[in-house]
């Protein structure tokens, strides 16, 4: 998949299991983000996106059809499955980072020359809802990628077959200033050992380590994993890890001012800590994991 001249991939979307779709829509509409339509994939889960101006975007995912879901995961759909997996052990967070590819089928046959394939390639297509009530239709093809010594996290490559369309301008305004994904922190106590996988799914092997974990610059997201340490002193949260393998922990999102991050957050009574440059909201249900906001421009 990589080679000395490649660049890296770009990061397309977060995954984060959440309970359902009403608290996470309130959740994230009180910390100032504007909250696409729910949707529902053909297989029983459900979404609630937040979409950014960079073209990436979080997925809140809860489960809209139990039966559903439980067929898809005995037939051999690997979201679905791991994202059942994901709930009986940790019931909300961040499940998997998912990158940009233009050709999935290749990416699957590279993951399992790698030993890192998670299964069978996935294609799918869901309806999209504006907020002007019209709709339309998008296809996507997944392949997928894990460790197997990581139960709680896993990647995949995203397709777009049938792109959908791109004029979604009221859906990237938020009232909290955010324009787009800055970093996504995963937490492990030895994170050099998941090195490997992240490097073959970002196609990126320029990697820095520093006292407290590694980082990987993708083509437009930085990926940290951080030591339980470092994540504290960084973020000013305690991650209670009882087991190793990597652990969605924080999501930092770009703004264009802080102080109307602020200003939006103290409006709505939301908690928030300042981290340096950082203003750190501890996660809440509905909203899975850490968030952090950097200003960014």
């Amino acid at each position: 998949m990589s080679n000395s001249i490649s660049s890296p991939r770009a990061i397309d979307h977060l995954v984060l299991p959440i309970t359902d779709l009403e608290t996470a829509r309130e959740r994230l509409t009180h910390l100032g983000f504007t909250v696409a339509a729910d949707a529902r994939h053909p297989f029983g889960t459900e979404n609630a996106c937040v979409f950014f101006a960079d073209d990436t975007y979080l997925e809140p995912l809860a489960v809209g059809s139990r039966e559903d879901c439980l067929e898809a995961a005995r037939t051999g759909n690997v979201f679905v499955a791991r994202d059942q997996a994901f709930r009986f052990r940790r019931v909300e967070g961040l499940s998997a980072i998912v990158v940009k590819t233009e050709d999935a089928l290749a990416d699957d046959a590279a993951y399992r020359e790698d030993g890192m394939s998670a299964g069978s390639v996935l294609d799918f297509a869901r309806q999209f809802r504006f907020p002007d009530g019209q709709t339309a239709e998008g296809a996507f093809r997944l392949a997928f990628a894990a460790d197997l010594r990581a139960p709680d996290f896993f990647a995949f490559a995203c397709q777009r077959i049938n792109p959908l369309p791109t004029d979604r301008d009221s859906l990237l305004v938020h009232a909290n200033g955010a324009t787009g994904l800055r970093r996504v922190v995963l937490v492990e106590e030895n994170p050099s050992d998941f090195q490997y996988l992240l490097e073959t799914v970002v196609d990126q092997r320029d990697v820095t380590a520093h006292s407290f974990g590694l980082s990987i610059q993708t083509a437009n997201v930085a990926v940290d994993v951080l030591t339980p340490e470092g994540f504290r002193l960084h973020f000013g949260q305690e991650l209670l890890v009882s087991e190793r393998g990597l652990v969605g922990a924080a999501v930092v999102i770009a703004v264009d001012d802080l102080g109307v991050t602020e200003a939006c957050l103290a409006a709505k009574g939301v908690s928030y800590q300042k981290m340096g440059a950082r203003v750190v909201v501890a996660p809440e249900k509905g909203q899975g994991v850490t968030f952090a906001f950097e200003e960014f421009k």
